[in-house]
C-alpha cells in the first residue's frame, strides 16, 4: 500500500493543472474590465449549457451577460477564442474543485484502506461504504451540479471537432484519473491507473445516463451490482 501525501498525487496534480491552463482571449487590465469578461465567459458557459455550443455567438453571449457587442469582440477576436477560453475555465475550476475534495479526503481514504486490512466481514462492509458513496455522488452530482456535467459532455463532443480543446479534454480526464487512481493505490490495488478508468467509466456511464434519462429512470440496482461485483475483484474479495 502506498502511504504517499496526497498533494504529491491527486491533489497535487489537479493543482498543477490550474497552474498551467492558458487562455487565448485578451487579458484584462483593471478590475472593473476583468468583471466584465468574467460576465462574458460565465454568460458563454450559460448558453453553452443551455442551447449548445453552437448557440454561442458574440450577440447572443453579449444579451446575455447584459454588455455591448463591442465588449465581447475586444475580448476575444474570433467564437474560437471565446468557446476556448470558456472551457479552459470550466477546467481551470473543476481542477480546483477535485484539488480541494481530495485532500480533504485523504484522511477518510486512509481509513479505509485500513480497514481493508480486516476480515472478510469488515472488507466486505468497506467495500459497501464505497459503493453506497458513489451512488450517492452520482445522484449529487445530477441533483446540484447538472449544469457541470452538462458542460464536461459539451467539452468532450466539442473537443472531437476543436483542435485547440483537445488538450483542454485530455487534461480534465487526466485529473480525473489521476485522482481515482490515488484512491486505488492507497487502497491497496495492484494495478490502480487500470482500476481508475474502469471505474471512472462506470460512474460516467451512470451520469450519462441521468443526464440523458432523468435521474428517476437510473437502474440503481443493477449499478450497485456492477460497482460491488468490480470492488469485489479489485480488493480481493
Amino acid at each position: 500500500m502506498s502511504n504517499r501525501p496526497v498533494a504529491e498525487g491527486a491533489s497535487g496534480a489537479a493543482s498543477a493543472l490550474v497552474e498551467s491552463v492558458q487562455y487565448q482571449g485578451r487579458k484584462a487590465s483593471r478590475k472593473g474590465s476583468e468583471q466584465r469578461r468574467q460576465a462574458i465567459l460565465d454568460a458563454a458557459m450559460r448558453l453553452i449549457v443551455r442551447d449548445g455550443v453552437r448557440a454561442v455567438r458574440h450577440r447572443a453571449v453579449a444579451a446575455e451577460a447584459g454588455v455591448p457587442l463591442s465588449a465581447t469582440t475586444y475580448y476575444f477576436k474570433d467564437i474560437n477564442d471565446l468557446i476556448t477560453d470558456t472551457f479552459a475555465q470550466f477546467v481551470e475550476r473543476g481542477a480546483a474543485s477535485l484539488a480541494r475534495m481530495w485532500a480533504e479526503s485523504e484522511a477518510d481514504l486512509q481509513r479505509m484502506a485500513a480497514g481493508l486490512q480486516g476480515d472478510r466481514q469488515t472488507r466486505q462492509a468497506i467495500v459497501e461504504q464505497i459503493v453506497e458513496r458513489s451512488l450517492l455522488h452520482v445522484r449529487n452530482q445530477l441533483v446540484g451540479n447538472r449544469d457541470s456535467l452538462l458542460a464536461e459532455q459539451a467539452l468532450r463532443l466539442e473537443a472531437l471537432n476543436n483542435p485547440a480543446l483537445r488538450e483542454l479534454a485530455k487534461a480534465h480526464q487526466r485529473i480525473l484519473s489521476t485522482g481515482v487512481a490515488h484512491f486505488f493505490e492507497v487502497l491497496g490495488s495492484r494495478q490502480p491507473e487500470e482500476d481508475a478508468q474502469l471505474f471512472t467509466s462506470i460512474i460516467l456511464r451512470m451520469e450519462y445516463q441521468g443526464l440523458l434519462a432523468g435521474l428517476e429512470n437510473i437502474d440503481v440496482d443493477e449499478t450497485r451490482g456492477i460497482l460491488r461485483r468490480y470492488l469485489y475483484l479489485v480488493t480481493g474479495l
